[in-house]
């Protein structure tokens, strides 16, 4: 049980927020999408689920604030790419994507529509996976700015290298790989798009 209390006795709104999404997270990745209810975590957080209805409004203002803190995660998993060489920062990227898919497949899933439905995303939800595209963005920029990749417009071209990373993750997530080596055939996808955009 999450233990949220304060020396005073009273639970400041922000650690109750934070516990309930850190619950949510737990019962995302024990239970998968489907198991995302607010009595689920209710029940993981210990408190009644009102103390969910209260914080969020329903159940899609938890699940988008689990969701922004997936993008989160893989925002930082791609923007960790600084090396000075553009190919090998985009490279780097590109690894720091498939990890994050497969470290978290669960949240990865539930972050690109698997299993979850939202009526409309929160404007926390919205930013956060603008900041995960922008992360790619910033690095098709720079090896367009260093002359490496053929110039054009950087949000094109990272729309391009993400559907095609996006789809190779998720066919290897889903048990879908038709090669022995999905980890090779990824290595080969990256270098194949990056000759193809210089």
């Amino acid at each position: 049980m999450t233990d949220v209390s304060t020396a005073g006795g009273r639970t400041p709104s922000r650690a109750v927020e934070q516990a309930l999404v850190d619950a949510a997270e737990r019962v995302l990745v024990r239970d998968g999408p489907g198991g995302l209810t607010v009595r689920a975590v209710a029940t993981e957080a210990g408190v009644a689920p009102m103390g969910v209805y209260n914080r969020f409004g329903n159940k899609d203002g938890l699940v988008a604030a689990v969701l922004a803190r997936g993008f989160e995660g893989l925002r930082a998993a791609t923007a960790a790419a600084e090396e000075a060489d553009p190919v090998d920062r985009l490279i780097s990227c590109g690894r720091g994507y498939r990890r994050f898919a497969l470290a978290n497949p669960q949240y990865y899933a539930a972050m690109f529509g698997a299993g979850v439905a939202l009526a409309a995303p929160t404007e926390e939800l919205a930013e956060r996976a603008t900041a995960a595209f922008s992360a790619l963005v910033d690095r098709v920029r720079y090896g367009m700015d260093k002359g490496v990749l053929h110039a054009g417009d950087p949000v094109e071209t990272a729309q391009l290298i993400w559907s095609s990373v996006h789809g190779a993750v998720s066919l290897e997530l889903g048990g879908m790989a038709q090669v022995a080596d999905p980890g090779e055939s990824y290595e080969r996808l990256l270098r194949m798009l990056l000759a193809g955009l210089r």
